[in-house]
């Protein structure tokens, strides 16, 4: 396994102000060779800290990192050549200049090179990611997916073996987010990239990711592939940010027609069904608006569940009707 790994932590620690809930503690992670690494929790909880440390930008307060199995130097205080095979980008694109026009960006990636080497090797980035037409349009003026994808085509130009990402969907408007997720895992096959992504959203990676990383308060509490995550988490941090969710007491559950042995429930909008049906128990409290499908706030008995519904328009608010829970997973002690 170790010659198919390209980075690894060995329980690295690192704190802000002396105080212990902030950063990362004692992770020790394992990133393979070629493939899509997601780190997901919610927001404070260490993964940009975590990505920092992967890049050489932040030294760990104890603990190693270690790119080819070599300790990696520190990227700030003595930048080295190994820094050139790891690049890291952020949300505000703070590397690229705002005024500038996207080829100008681009070739900025390159080290020096003759005019005929740059022209090629800027034009193919351009082509790579969908982005020739815009090759004279100033970069400050681009949209967030615009930006997204001249930011990433400037990163990979050098050929670096491993590219972090932080958030890279939050600026990018929801038509152009899965081109660019699609374009993502290309590049990591076409290229060979290893890419690390960091989401406080685990839908955005789940068709993406080969593996996925759950962090909370500064740990690694669960990973895994996307499929193993979704379908059997064994945590109950990992159920509700994994998904959109319900979580419901064991007493709770019970109005839904589910008897359980543990203290906590929690269904998928998705794997409750709702129709009109003989009993009807459950009102229909608000309908959101999703694009392509609709979430029901449906309730019994004070009871409040989410369900995702493709029948846009169906139901309003005010309506009766029935829930069947195809599925559901049980966390915490168990119960007498």
């Amino acid at each position: 396994m170790k010659d198919e790994l390209i980075l690894e932590t060995i329980a690295i620690t690192k704190n802000f102000f002396g105080n212990k809930s902030s950063g990362v503690n004692n992770i020790t992670l394992f990133i393979p060779r070629g493939k899509i690494t997601g780190i997901v929790g919610e927001s404070g909880s260490g993964k940009t800290t975590l990505l920092n440390l992967l890049a050489g930008k932040m030294i760990p307060d104890s603990g190693d990192v270690f790119f080819h199995q070599e300790l990696l130097p520190d990227r700030e205080n003595a930048r080295q050549e190994v820094h050139r095979s790891i690049k890291f980008l952020t949300q505000d694109h703070y590397e690229m200049d705002l005024n500038a026009t996207v080829w100008e960006n681009v070739k900025t990636g390159l080290s020096d090179s003759d005019r005929h080497y740059e022209t090629k090797k800027v034009t193919e980035a351009l082509n790579n990611w969908s982005i020739q037409h815009l090759h004279d349009q100033v970069f400050g003026k681009l949209s967030g997916g615009e930006k997204q994808r001249v930011t990433i085509a400037k990163a990979l130009i050098s050929m670096p073996e491993v590219l972090l990402l932080d958030e890279p969907f939050n600026q990018v408007d929801a038509r152009y987010r899965e081109g660019l997720q699609q374009d993502i895992r290309n590049i990591v096959t076409k290229q060979g990239v290893t890419a690390i992504l960091v989401s406080h959203d685990p839908a955005e990676l789940l068709s993406m990711a080969d593996q996925l990383i759950v962090i909370k308060e500064g740990e690694i509490v669960e990973s895994g592939s996307a499929e193993e995550l979704y379908e059997e988490p064994k945590l109950l941090y990992t159920a509700l940010i994994i998904a959109s969710s319900t979580q419901l007491t064991s007493a709770q559950a019970k109005v839904c027609g589910i008897t359980s042995r543990r203290g906590n429930v929690v269904i998928y909008a998705e794997d409750i069904k709702v129709s009109k049906g003989l009993t009807n128990s459950w009102v229909v409290n608000r309908v959101l608006f999703k694009g392509i499908y609709e979430e029901l706030i449906v309730e019994c008995k004070k009871v409040q569940v989410r369900v995702l519904n493709m029948a846009k328009g169906k139901y309003k608010v005010g309506d009766k009707v029935s829930i069947n829970v195809r599925r559901y997973h049980e966390f915490g002690k168990f119960t007498r």
